[in-house]
């Protein structure tokens, strides 16, 4: 779940299918009752229909959450981070950075580092389509050093400058769970 919106749809799915959510936050569901496994396999039939899916082991949760909190600092959260990356992920999910690392790329195919860039550089081109903000002003808002490394960044991932991409006005966007 990347939004708002998502958690209250899988709510009201679980409501829906009898359930008692406890909470439903980004990623994670804490239910009152354990489930069964034909109640997990149902479950997770419904949530694929709806976009989304079931996670049951540790190693899945765990990139599920590292995905969740990289989302956030993308989209979510304005102030900088007060520590480099791996330090926050090693901090929120409690374990070793470089095994979280390497599960990561293992699974994802990717480094969390470059996943966070796409998630940023996502949020850039919707920042650009909505037309009301500066490029300056947006380098600001997700803390790049300048306008220059932005607009470097954002060129590597894309192909294309931010003035380019704006000009086609955001044929370019991906859904953030593609990216």
């Amino acid at each position: 779940m990347v939004c708002g919106r998502c958690k209250m749809v899988v709510k009201a799915e679980l409501e829906k299918s009898g359930l008692h959510p406890l909470s439903v936050e980004l990623g994670e569901v804490e239910l009152q009752e354990e489930l069964t496994e034909p109640e997990k396999k149902e479950l997770n039939r419904k949530l694929v229909t709806l976009g989304f899916e079931l996670i049951d082991d540790k190693k899945s949760r765990l990139i599920g959450k590292v995905k969740t909190l990289v989302l956030e600092l993308a989209h979510q959260k304005h102030e900088a981070l007060k520590t480099n990356l791996s330090d926050y992920i090693k901090k929120e999910v409690n374990q070793d950075y470089n095994y979280v690392s390497n599960l990561f790329s293992e699974v994802e195919g990717t480094t969390i580092e470059k996943y966070f860039i796409a998630q940023k550089i996502e949020r850039v081109k919707e920042l650009l389509v909505y037309d009301e903000l500066s490029l300056s002003e947006i380098a600001h808002q997700l803390h790049y050093s300048s306008v220059a490394y932005l607009s470097n960044q954002f060129k590597k991932v894309t192909g294309l400058s931010p003035s380019h991409f704006k000009t086609i006005l955001g044929n370019k966007r991906r859904a953030l769970d593609e990216v």
